[in-house]
């Protein structure tokens, strides 16, 4: 029955009129719906906006572009190494390794030549080619210990930040006893508890990596999570009837993601570096596994007769750390609006 059939059937019933009373909870309840709505709708405007306007941000920023090509192109090289090394394999293959008998010939052929652009090693690998293929292993470390130590933070850092008590008290506990070993001893011990120096491969070293190098981004997520968690929809949700879960997965945790991104994507480099670090003391991958790390480890003791056999590695290292880096500092900025 419309509002006006309500009015007119008391009116001619001659009962009393509720005419001015029901104009007066109708408007109040449109009003309240409105407001409702409207707040749904800024909420969502400012949810898309936020990614909107750091995109905007971002591509005015020269910085920006330079860790975008510099991770296109490190990623590229790890994808298909083809492209950027020659089809001969007699000059620009990584396991084509010919150790000379001759000590002279052999010398002469460690520096950078027209046929080797980058010399060869110690075992007359071409040097080029083995840092082309070694940033496959760099790429895959970083980015497969990132998403795996992301997910156990996001998780664990969610249900801490989300239901407080005993819960959070257990977890923050102990992230606190993690917090308290140093990162590379742990790993070190796990690396020789769980494979010997000749077992070892990149599984290993990426689970090592990703199961202890949660805790910082769980403590990030954590403090992102009891902020939304007492936010307005967040009570919306639940006088709805949302459970703790939907309100979790559907309402808090893509409103405090963006934090723990932004961390996320400057530890790839950490974890690239890391990795690196673990191979260079003689306990992350182990030969003839293609590593800059392992290159790196293997050019020490030459550092003064043949400096190109630590210095191509630890550029190629150093701008694969860079540009992931920089792109994690951008983004920081781009979110976070008081540095606007």
């Amino acid at each position: 029955m419309s509002d006006v059939d309500f009015r007119d059937g008391h009116a001619e019933s001659g009962d009393r009129d509720y005419s001015t009373e029901h104009d007066i909870g109708t408007e109040e309840a449109y009003a309240t719906v409105e407001a409702a709505v409207e707040g749904e709708v800024e909420g969502l405007e400012r949810a898309a906006s936020l990614w909107g306007d750091a995109w905007i941000q971002l591509r005015r920023r020269v910085v920006f572009w330079i860790a975008v090509g510099l991770i296109t192109l490190f990623t590229v090289m790890a994808i298909v190494p083809q492209v950027f090394v020659s089809p001969s394999p007699a000059t620009h293959d990584p396991t084509d390794c010919r150790l000379r008998d001759d000590a002279g010939e052999f010398q002469d052929r460690l520096r950078p030549s027209r046929e080797h652009w980058f010399g060869t090693d110690v075992q007359g690998c071409d040097y080029y080619a083995r840092v082309i293929y070694g940033a496959r292993v760099s790429i895959i470390i970083g980015l497969g210990v990132t998403i795996l130590a992301g997910i156990l933070g996001v998780l664990l850092g969610g249900i801490s930040g989300f239901y407080g008590g005993a819960v959070d008290q257990t977890i923050s506990r102990f992230v606190d006893i993690l917090f308290a070993m140093p990162f590379l001893v742990i790993a070190i011990l796990f690396l020789n508890a769980i494979a010997t120096p000749g077992s070892r491969n990149l599984g290993h070293v990426l689970l090592v990596l990703g199961v202890f190098g949660w805790p910082t981004l769980s403590r990030i997520f954590r403090a992102s999570v009891i902020q939304a968690r007492g936010q307005d929809y967040v009570e919306a949700a639940r006088a709805l009837g949302a459970s703790n879960g939907r309100i979790l997965v559907r309402h808090v945790v893509p409103n405090a993601i963006a934090p723990t991104i932004v961390y996320a994507t400057i530890a790839i480099g950490g974890v690239i570096a890391a990795e690196a670090t673990l191979s260079f003391l003689g306990v992350g991958l182990q030969l003839p596994a293609i590593s800059w790390g392992l290159m790196i480890n293997t050019a020490q003791t030459r550092i003064l007769t043949d400096p190109h056999l630590l210095f191509f590695p630890g550029v190629a290292l150093s701008l694969t750390v860079l540009g992931f880096l920089l792109l994690g500092d951008v983004v920081r900025d781009a979110l976070d609006p008081r540095l606007r």
